[in-house]
């Protein structure tokens, strides 16, 4: 089955307006290079892996487009929600749910054996970021895709000063992980500095798709640069505003500024390549 970009776009939209705002970005980048990967590949069905992917928020869609999808999650109850979507959504067959920790996907699946891993909303809770990303490089085939989604600092330092939590935002200012004190749910974020190291020292390549091989970035841009600073009450219930708060996304993420404003938005979306 050949992936039809038009229901992913319409499956990006649908749902809640501030829902697809907060994911509509990140679907537009990911569909268009699952379709380019698909291309180079020579195969319109590819492997890939959601490391983290709870109930299948990008699985199902994704074997929805006729990809063939492993989620592997610590939670046994995400799991078995996952399970239930992808029966009604009838993709029961081309989603697979594998119990286990971001970092340990090469134990459970093997090296090697994707086109591309999603790790979207897990590098903030492993114990060990570096190790858990090097574990999903490794995972993939050479040429294979990896997509990365973080909580970026700095946009959590600007909601929270314009929200008037003042000694929250420099708490994160000047804490290294990024935290606004020991009531702040999210163990740590990142900046893309913080990220691109993360990658920056993979081992020679070992030749039998175990390990090593280089990571090419091909991609690093801003998601929710402004969604998450404003009140919600400006787009809900008014489906032209929540459109245009949409389109000033899109069009922020292309911008030739998009370095400068990707720095402060709530989430940092990296999309980098294994060479062999």
């Amino acid at each position: 089955m050949a992936p039809d970009t038009a229901r992913a776009r319409r499956w990006a939209l649908r749902g809640d307006p501030r829902s697809a705002i907060r994911t509509a970005v990140v679907w537009e980048v990911l569909d268009t290079l699952v379709a380019e990967q698909a291309q180079a590949v020579g195969r319109a069905s590819l492997d890939v892996v959601d490391v983290g992917g709870g109930t299948g928020g990008f699985a199902v869609p994704l074997a929805e487009l006729g990809h063939r999808v492993t989620v592997v999650d610590p939670s046994p109850d995400a799991l078995a929600a996952l399970r239930r979507r992808a029966a009604d959504a009838g993709v029961a067959d081309r989603v697979r749910a594998e119990q286990g920790d971001a970092g340990a996907l090469t134990s459970v699946l093997g090296a090697g054996v994707a086109d591309v891993v999603l790790c979207h909303g897990a590098l903030e809770y492993v114990d060990d970021p570096h190790a858990a990303l090097h574990d999903a490089v490794d995972a993939l085939r050479p040429d294979g895709l990896l997509s990365v989604l973080v909580a970026q600092r700095l946009g959590a330092l600007f909601a929270r000063a314009l929200s008037g939590r003042f000694a929250e935002a420099r708490r994160i200012l000047d804490d290294p992980a990024g935290r606004g004190g020991d009531g702040d749910p999210m163990p740590r974020r990142f900046d893309e500095a913080a990220l691109r190291g993360l990658l920056a020292d993979r081992p020679a390549a070992t030749g039998d798709g175990s390990g090593g091989g280089s990571v090419e970035v091909r991609l690093v841009h801003g998601v929710r640069i402004f969604t998450d600073l404003l009140p919600g009450a400006l787009v809900d219930g008014d489906p032209e505003a929540a459109q245009a708060l949409l389109d000033l996304e899109r069009a922020a993420s292309e911008h030739p500024d998009r370095a400068v404003l990707s720095a402060v938005a709530a989430q940092l979306h990296l999309v980098a390549q294994r060479r062999a």
